[in-house]
């Protein structure tokens, strides 16, 4: 008789960061519930893993939760107010830069690249939490500047949401450059460059002594 359920030998951590990888190489409409079946573990059958995960949109919502507690921490600094503002954004930058083109996983971020379209019914159930994601960093960018203003460091005439696209768009951009190829150190050398918009927009120190 055919084994039902899940086998003995299942590891379910290591399943949900197979899935992970899958996902953020494919996304989460290209990644079928065939090539999930097949390539966690040794290859699991439908039954084992409908009684392991439920479902595929189930699996994606652990998924996420993994990679946001792992691999997406690297945006952690922008809400570590013990930093200086413009060190809080430059380090989540260079960090997801680093992360985004290192080996051992896919290239890219999953919160980026996961889910753009909403192709499916299915995919427009789960596209909230992946921009929810990326509000959570985008606001996060924006504290950053207004802290800053708040202290004289940046201007008052500073637009805190225009200034923080500048960088949102940058940081989501890395995304594509990573996975196109492009080489970590020009992305990080592009760091440098992108800063500049804060530095351009610093008021004078001789200016905030007076």
């Amino acid at each position: 008789m055919a084994q039902m359920g899940r086998p003995r030998t299942f590891d379910r951590d290591a399943a949900i960061t197979q899935a992970m990888h899958l996902f953020w190489e494919h996304g989460y409409d290209a990644t079928s519930l065939s090539q999930l079946k097949a390539n966690i573990g040794t290859g699991i059958t439908a039954p084992s893993f409908y009684a392991a995960f439920g479902s595929k949109q189930a699996l994606f919502e652990e998924v996420m939760e993994r990679y946001l507690d792992t691999h997406g921490r690297v945006t952690d600094s922008l809400f570590n107010t013990t930093l200086a503002p413009r060190e809080a954004i430059e380090l989540t930058l260079r960090n997801s830069a680093r992360m985004q083109c290192e080996s051992g996983h896919p290239k890219g971020c999953l919160v980026a690249l996961g889910l753009l379209s909403t192709c499916s019914d299915e995919s427009k159930a789960i596209s909230a939490p992946l921009a929810h994601a990326r509000s959570v960093n985008r606001a996060g960018i924006v504290a950053c500047i207004e802290r800053a203003i708040t202290a004289g460091e940046l201007s008052a005439t500073v637009v805190p949401n225009v200034l923080g696209t500048a960088f949102d768009s940058f940081l989501l951009g890395i995304s594509v450059l990573a996975r196109d190829g492009i080489a970590y150190e020009q992305i990080d050398a592009a760091v440098t460059q992108i800063m500049g918009l804060w530095d351009a927009a610093r008021v004078p120190a001789l200016a905030r002594q007076k």
